[in-house]
């Protein structure tokens, strides 16, 4: 993971800094096909993600999702 991603904290409405390391993290996952609670999963696995389960719901999965598949 690039350091510009480890060296601060993210959180779920990081939208496009997860994505990054998403795609940095995991570039063979099918985003497109991916479930929720798998895509959530990844983002509570990332270096530097420390954020509350509670702060996230469908609407933050589904910008995080589009912002990945934008980034690929």
């Amino acid at each position: 993971m690039s350091k510009e991603f480890s060296s601060r904290e993210m959180k779920w409405l990081d939208i496009y800094d997860i994505a990054i390391a998403l795609e940095e993290s995991f570039p063979d996952e099918d985003v497109l096909n991916i479930r929720f609670t798998d895509l959530q999963k990844l983002v509570l696995s990332l270096e530097g993600f420390n954020d509350d389960i509670k702060n996230c719901n469908e609407r933050v999965l589904e910008a995080i999702q589009q912002a990945w598949i934008d980034e690929r």
